[in-house]
């Protein structure tokens, strides 16, 4: 029999092996489903967990259609694809133990990153031919991880159900890169009835044999992509005849990054992206913004964001351009459950991997949107935390050189499953 320990590991490297960004998961989502289909999980899928129309920036038809190819060609399970092939790619599995008790939730979350893997020949990835093969992505923040620790914990509690009460649902998310997966499974109802919900991510500068019980730190954050509207004209002959959008988009992004903080906790705002123009010589007649805003709470970012749509007005009226302001992701800030934490950091200083052991964590470690999980199960009476498994990283989050220790794989879903045991 193979052992889960090795189990996890070949999970983890074909996860690795084969990234996928947000709402593209379709390779990843079909495989998970058929293994927990086999397991006697009961399966809600795609649709059925995902409520369309908050969907953030999901791709569209023709990239949905071609990353489809590639996942079929790429060992995608054919008996399950038809389930994800429109990029919805959520799955809920559920198992009823038939004994009375709570309702228990995990979230572990599918997506890879726009990056391109590292093929240095000292990257371990490299070294063991698991390097992603599908160029310009990568699982560069652990979440290949996440979905391999999200089926161990489905073959424990399945091997060990005996010693269980109650229901165990096993979310696998999309789209957590850029905030973009969670609100669409919460508003389709998969928490309503959770009493307990945890959330776990690896790494985020924890070391190996440390465990964080409550991540407390996240911000909330919006995520938005503006656009600028002018007219073109000659730079030379005609410029009082152009609307110039470039420089309504520079204007603007020196502007929002001038935007007063806030004196309730801290707050940022970010353009990570500026394309304009099409010509030396030819007035700009569009630009495009990638923005983001975040705030220690959802009421600090919110704001932030209207600080950013009024620049945006401003602007576009100062230079006669038109705008748009669309949110392509979101997510909240949360407070994690004491009671809960405090049970789950019990839990972690018994197992014999875990040499520290920290309840609540207030770090600020960017944002997360299992907090729309988290404030939707306490605001219907339940409890919701965020752990962090510590690992040693060969080079930091979202880095072409990203890896992680896979001996940390084990001791997490170990963890997770001795708190339903409790």
């Amino acid at each position: 029999m193979v052992k889960l320990t090795e189990k996890l590991i070949r999970w983890r490297r074909d996860f690795h092996r084969h990234p996928e960004e947000g709402f593209l998961e379709i390779r990843t989502a079909s495989i998970v489903a058929a293994e927990l289909d086999n397991l006697g999980f009961s399966l809600s899928l795609g649709r059925q967990v995902m409520q369309e129309e908050v969907c953030f920036d999901k791709p569209n038809k023709i990239d949905t259609e071609t990353h489809l190819k590639w996942a079929k060609e790429n060992g995608a399970n054919e008996a399950y694809v038809e389930y994800f092939k429109d990029g919805y790619t959520g799955i809920v599995a559920t198992f009823d133990t038939n004994r009375p008790g709570p309702t228990y939730a995990f979230r572990v979350d599918m997506d890879a990153l726009p990056i391109t893997e590292s093929t240095s020949d000292d990257h371990i990835p490299k070294q063991f031919d698991f390097h992603s093969i599908n160029e310009g992505s990568m699982h560069a923040c652990g979440h290949d991880a996440h979905t391999a620790i999200g089926l161990g914990l489905a073959h424990k509690i399945v091997e060990e159900q005996d010693q269980l009460h109650g229901v165990i649902k096993l979310i696998f998310q999309p789209a957590e890169e850029g905030a973009r997966g969670a609100k669409a499974m919460v508003a389709s109802g998969i928490v309503d009835d959770v009493d307990y919900f945890i959330a776990t991510h690896i790494g985020l500068d924890i070391p190996l044999h440390h465990f964080v019980a409550a991540a407390d730190g996240f911000m909330a954050t919006t995520k938005m992509n503006i656009a600028f509207s002018g007219k073109a004209a000659h730079a030379g002959g005609k410029p009082e005849e152009g609307r110039n959008a470039l420089l309504a988009a520079a204007s603007a992004t020196l502007n929002m990054h001038a935007i007063c903080r806030h004196s309730a906790g801290s707050s940022r705002v970010h353009v990570g992206k500026l394309q304009a123009g099409s010509g030396r010589n030819v007035i700009a007649d569009f630009a495009e913004l990638a923005v983001e805003t975040r705030g220690k709470t959802s009421e600090i970012n919110d704001y932030m964001k209207k600080q950013v749509e009024h620049v945006v007005r401003g602007t576009a009226e100062m230079y006669g351009v038109q705008h748009d302001i669309a949110v392509v992701g979101e997510a909240l800030n949360s407070i994690c459950s004491k009671a809960l934490a405090e049970r789950l950091a019990q839990v972690a200083e018994a197992h014999p991997f875990m040499k520290h052991v920290i309840v609540q964590d207030n770090r600020s470690v960017g944002s997360e949107d299992a907090t729309y999980f988290i404030n939707e199960v306490q605001e219907r009476g339940g409890q919701g935390t965020y752990c962090i498994i510590g690992t040693d990283l060969a080079a930091g989050h979202h880095h072409e050189r990203f890896d992680i220790d896979e001996t940390s794989l084990q001791p997490a879903v170990e963890i997770l499953y001795n708190v339903i045991k409790e």
